[in-house]
């Protein structure tokens, strides 16, 4: 992961470096810059200028937004994180870009990766906040975090959440709001990323603040068949929670409270409608090959 801009000079190099020319496009600048924290310390490296935007947008941290200079400068949003972050002032000094001193090789990585940890945690509290929902609620709708694997969720798009709040207990798992179950990242890279920078909460709280975006929840599953016929266990298994569904849905209506099923139970009656339909003809059909002729009728003759 990267950190936003540092000013760092390695024990092996002397003075310091050129700063950004005045006419040198932000674009040029961005292409000019390593892709990696650790690289800066190269003599080949000219500009020392790494902005959070580099950071979001290179590879393996698309799940994270960018967040606003005046958070992280805030002390307030800080609290409590400098008994969670080893070197935590350096650390702090990366992330806001007022880090100037010479330190070795092994203690700078030490404060980098202080610093990582430090931006992820920091970042699980942004996310929950006004301007953080709505930069998380763009890549939601961009499908950034992907979509679920499942096919009767048909696409719907994910959020990245953690199972824990505590750092290192989990990886980060993405979930989905129509069937409600999480998965795993595709990316190894977002696989390794700690579920506590994003935390139990944050995608609870989106819904609630847009509830727009919330999908249509769906009655449909898959349903286990050989040869046409369900398999016994898997139907019984779906029979006892159909069974449950709809007595939930029965207490609701007591209620006079939305079960937010009722467009489809609508479509489902209309088709169990016409299914009977055709089976009642298919019946009436077989009845009628197996009904016993008409007292004194043989075929279509009549016995006289």
């Amino acid at each position: 992961m990267l950190i936003p801009r540092a000013k760092c000079r390695s024990h092996q190099m002397s003075g310091s470096f050129p700063s950004k020319p005045h006419d040198m496009t932000l674009n040029e600048l961005y292409s000019a810059q390593s892709p990696t924290f650790s690289t800066l310390t190269s003599h080949s490296t000219k500009y020392l200028l790494t902005p959070p935007l580099q950071f979001i947008s290179s590879r393996g941290n698309e799940y994270f937004c960018e967040i606003d200079e005046d958070y992280l400068t805030d002390r307030f949003n800080l609290t409590g994180l400098n008994t969670e972050v080893q070197y935590y002032q350096y650390a702090l000094d990366l992330v806001t870009d007022v880090f100037d001193m010479e330190v070795d090789d092994d203690m700078r990585e030490q404060i980098e990766k202080s610093a990582r940890h430090l931006y992820g945690l920091v970042h699980a509290r942004y996310i929950v906040t006004t301007r953080g929902l709505a930069k998380m609620l763009d890549k939601f709708k961009g499908g950034v975090f992907g979509k679920c694997p499942r096919v009767i969720c048909e696409s719907q798009h994910l959020l990245p959440m953690g199972q824990h709040d505590i750092p290192n207990a989990s990886n980060v798992k993405l979930y989905c709001a129509k069937c409600e179950d999480i998965y795993n990242p595709k990316s190894s890279r977002h696989n390794s990323i700690d579920g506590a920078y994003f935390g139990t909460s944050f995608h609870n709280i989106l819904f609630q603040v847009y509830p727009a975006m919330m999908p249509q929840k769906t009655q449909r599953r898959y349903e286990p068949r050989i040869y046409g016929f369900r398999v016994h266990a898997s139907a019984a298994l779906m029979r006892w929670q159909e069974e449950q569904r709809e007595g939930m849905k029965e207490r609701l209506r007591s209620r006079a409270i939305e079960t937010g099923f009722e467009e489809e139970d609508e479509g489902l009656e209309a088709e169990e409608s016409d299914d009977d339909e055709v089976e009642q003809k298919s019946q009436d059909g077989i009845d009628d090959m197996f009904e016993p002729p008409m007292p004194g009728v043989v075929g279509h003759q009549v016995v006289r």
